[in-house]
């Protein structure tokens, strides 16, 4: 049975990565080998530093788009059967989960290189913004050379780091 199920989910509330992936097979069709899943997590901890939490802002409906177009971008590079991206916003506590990216594919090396794609790109391109809370206080997270670097592996270009 092909259920329709949304590509993106900004939400405030857990998922579970059963359930979605579950769903993501019910709806994917036929011919689905392989789901790889990425789960991200709050860190416990940055720049040396303790984070015992984290808050996170987004533009409704600007984010909601921009992660269906990564996803467009995911489809027409790689050969992948489905994919979806649920995203957390508001206040998380260190270890929380926060992105899950599920991709299934005919086959596993499809199914990798397109999870990592979309991560990627997340990590650049989706108009989040995250403030970190250690014993020092809180403070805006800012862009990173390493997630620019990442991004440009692909043949695209990020300078957020650098803005």
């Amino acid at each position: 049975m092909n259920i329709k199920q949304p590509r993106v989910r900004i939400q405030t509330e857990d998922f579970e990565l059963g359930a979605e992936t579950q769903a993501l097979r019910a709806g994917g069709g036929g011919g689905i080998g392989a789901v790889v899943a990425f789960v991200g997590t709050v860190r416990d901890s940055s720049h040396g530093q303790r984070v015992s939490a984290m808050e996170l802002e987004h533009y409704p409906g600007m984010t909601e788009a921009a992660i269906e177009a990564m996803i467009d971008a995911a489809f027409a590079r790689f050969d992948i059967l489905a994919a979806r991206v649920i995203h957390r916003v508001g206040a998380l506590l260190a270890c929380d989960q926060i992105v899950l990216v599920l991709v299934a594919s005919a086959h596993r090396g499809q199914a990798f290189q397109a999870c990592e794609f979309l991560m990627d790109y997340l990590k650049t391109q989706a108009p989040f913004w995250k403030k970190e809370t250690t014993p020092e206080g809180a403070d805006w997270v800012d862009a990173r050379d390493s997630d620019d670097a990442a991004l440009a592996r692909w043949g695209l270009v990020s300078n957020n780091a650098s803005a």
